[in-house]
């Protein structure tokens, strides 16, 4: 993709437990001047308040370097903790990745 946009696609759970991988997986995305990430929640089957909250220091560190980040294809479970948290409007959500494509290309 153009523009340097890097697709990272958790899956599984996301939780206290398992939020150290993607939170590095992000860190080593920063650290090579990636300044935009879209963060593809397909294969993402469950969060809990532990992934709310390591996805709201992943977004902290992101904007601290200067990027941005996007989440694309929450299922419902995810999209009702965000919209229960107000996170929705913390963070930049897309319905997909094609939604993604057409907001951030266009």
């Amino acid at each position: 993709m153009s523009k340097g946009v890097k697709i990272v696609k958790p899956s599984g759970i996301l939780d206290g437990m398992t939020s150290g991988n993607l939170r590095n997986e992000v860190e080593s995305l920063l650290a090579s001047g990636t300044k935009h990430i879209l963060l593809d929640f397909a294969q993402v089957t469950f969060m809990n308040s532990s992934g709310l909250g390591a996805l709201v220091a992943i977004l902290k560190k992101v904007r601290s370097n200067g990027a941005d980040l996007y989440i694309c294809s929450l299922n419902q479970q995810v999209k009702m903790i965000f919209s229960l948290t107000k996170m929705d409007s913390v963070f930049m959500i897309c319905e997909n990745q094609a939604a993604f494509n057409k907001k951030f290309y266009s």
